[in-house]
């Protein structure tokens, strides 16, 4: 761990803390990498739902479904873990719940589309409680002018637990193929794969990450948690005008993370619609973009921090737009190679961005809520995004490449929401609490 300072984390913060957080984005990465990206979501639409031409607007709404759940219920879900001061707590169940449900894809076969809707999206919703739950730990654990770095310290390292459930996966895969077997067979256990790595490194987790909130007077009341995290939600819109640059961080990364959701969710099922990938030439695509991710997410969150965290956020949306440019242009591998590669170098770097921004403008008494209303924006864009994507193959007839051209317009709807944010004014609404006024 001697790779970073011990200056950039906050006082009684231990590195081996940060290690343990950053443990869990190596966990869940698994999860997107493998289910949502490389291997289930080409599997759901040419074997379970065996190629019908309703198969991938069928995988989008298992997506939206899975986000519409997430975004109405995570904002409580953040809320009653402040005042109970239970984000660990609450982190343990839903990672047993995620890894419990993508057990449940490995029973999945050609056919059986309700079983496979009802467990994507069971895994999804609790995939992104944790998700939401973890990234609170954040600002705990970094000083405010290091969270670029320690952010994406947590996204570089989780794209190389990404890279071992999927490099996992890919040598069982090419070991089955040798041995004659079919995707029903080998695709299954590449989710018993992915469920395991989950669950064992998630321990490092809950063994040195420290639960640092207390209890909130207002837990002890007599509504009860859910009730006081609801009414605190409440009293969260009154004062929107005070958070106005986090209401415009909302909206901005509804806006890019609508596309970047089309790029975890579609990819492989553009990778082989449109340009006749093998299933395992997608899996070792996907490898390459996770370790141009990785890097892209260390190396960017020193730049960042130099920079600011906005700019650094626009940098990235420009390079979204080049790489939906040259991905609908690419009628060959070679190109549609390096739009992938540009994609990762891309992801690692808003997501780390973009959670590093958020944590500037939350409040620190109200850390999971307020990443709980984060991610009901992202939430939010993982329903416009990939549904918008499934509705254009469905209404021209399975074009995928104009899908893929129409995804350039959420980066440039990013672009333009992110202007308006003032960061300087939303640090001083955050750590002072008084009305701000542009």
């Amino acid at each position: 761990m001697s790779w970073f300072p011990q200056a950039a984390l906050n006082e009684g913060v231990q590195k081996r803390e940060v290690f343990g957080w950053a443990m869990y984005d190596f966990a869940n990465s698994g999860y997107t990498t493998v289910v949502l990206t490389a291997v289930f979501n080409a599997y759901f639409v040419g074997v379970v739902a065996q190629g019908a031409s309703w198969a991938t607007l069928a995988w989008t709404l298992c997506i939206a479904v899975s986000s519409a759940i997430t975004m109405f219920t995570v904002p409580a879900l953040g809320a009653h873990a402040d005042q109970r001061g239970a984000k660990k707590r609450l982190l343990a169940w839903t990672t047993a719940g995620c890894v419990l449900a993508t057990i449940g894809l490995a029973f999945c076969g050609r056919g059986d589309v309700a079983l496979a809707a009802v467990a994507v999206v069971v895994s999804n919703v609790f995939y992104s409680y944790g998700e939401a739950l973890n990234a609170a730990f954040l600002p705990e654990l970094s000083r405010r002018e290091a969270l670029g770095r320690v952010s994406g310290w947590g996204w570089s390292f989780g794209y190389f637990g990404g890279m071992l459930s999927l490099g996992l996966s890919l040598g069982y895969v090419l070991w089955a193929q040798g041995q004659g077997q079919q995707a029903t067979q080998f695709v299954p256990v590449t989710m018993l794969i992915t469920a395991g790595v989950y669950g064992v490194a998630s321990l490092a987790t809950f063994a040195l990450l420290k639960e640092r909130a207390r209890p909130q007077p207002a837990a002890a009341s007599a509504q009860g948690g859910i009730g006081d995290a609801l009414a605190r939600l409440a009293r969260t819109a009154r004062e929107a005008g005070q958070y106005r640059d986090f209401a415009w961080l909302m909206a901005c990364s509804t806006a890019y993370q609508a596309g970047i959701a089309v790029v975890i969710a579609l990819a492989a099922v553009y990778a082989e619609q449109a340009l006749g990938f093998a299933q395992t030439d997608t899996m070792a695509l996907v490898f390459a973009v996770n370790i141009a991710s990785a890097g892209g997410a260390f190396l960017f969150g020193y730049w960042q921090d130099r920079i600011g965290h906005r700019r650094a956020l626009g940098a990235t949306l420009v390079g979204w737009l080049l790489m939906t440019l040259l991905a609908y242009a690419a009628t060959s591998a070679p190109l549609f190679w390096v739009a992938a590669v540009l994609a990762g170098l891309c992801m690692g770097s808003s997501q780390s961005a973009g959670r590093a921004l958020a944590g500037v403008l939350a409040p620190a008494d109200r850390l999971a809520e307020f990443f709980g209303l984060w991610t009901f924006a992202t939430r939010l864009a993982a329903i416009v995004g990939p549904l918008t994507y499934g509705l254009v193959t469905w209404l021209t007839s399975g074009n995928h490449r104009l899908a893929i051209l129409s995804t350039g317009a959420f980066f440039l709807l990013g672009l333009a929401l992110l202007r308006p944010i003032d960061v300087a004014r939303g640090m001083r609404a955050a750590t002072a609490g008084d009305t701000v006024k542009a």
